[in-house]
């Protein structure tokens, strides 16, 4: 039986819980649908985070996000949520989520979510973090 959408996100054991590192995930191929037309919208998703004790599972994920191909949401209640559901999952030291919301009418929008724990600290990790380009590079992006 082939895969099926699922809001169950799932997590494992951070393996270096004593380590800040950065975990980058590129997520191109995210659906859902315009909540006022009903017409589908597309984004393309970057995350980073720096795990405290879980880590998100790939699988979990992917199911997740395909979970919202017939769902209606404005932008910005799509990303931030997608942020809360990691953040309360795994609860990183820290998050970056940016939504690259393909253009609709002649605009394109973009989000960027951030989450720190409090009281931690890490300006040397966080300037390894990869850059984020607010300018469109591509045809499309």
């Amino acid at each position: 039986m082939p895969s099926q959408p699922s809001k169950a996100l799932e997590r494992f054991p951070n393996p270096h819980p004593e380590r800040d590192y950065v975990v980058h995930m590129d997520m191109p191929e995210f659906t859902c649908l315009c909540p006022l037309t009903g017409q589908p919208d597309f984004a393309h998703f970057l995350l980073d985070f720096i795990p405290g004790e879980y880590n998100v599972e790939l699988k979990s994920l992917k199911l997740y996000l395909w979970s919202f191909r017939d769902e209606g949401a404005f932008h910005e209640a799509m990303s931030n949520r997608i942020a809360d559901d990691i953040i309360q999952l795994i609860q990183p030291r820290y998050l970056r989520l940016l939504g690259r919301w393909y253009v609709r009418g002649g605009i394109s929008t973009d989000l960027l979510i951030e989450h720190r724990q409090p009281g931690w600290e890490n300006p040397e990790i966080l300037s390894q973090l990869p850059v984020v380009h607010w300018t469109r590079q591509q045809p499309g992006y």
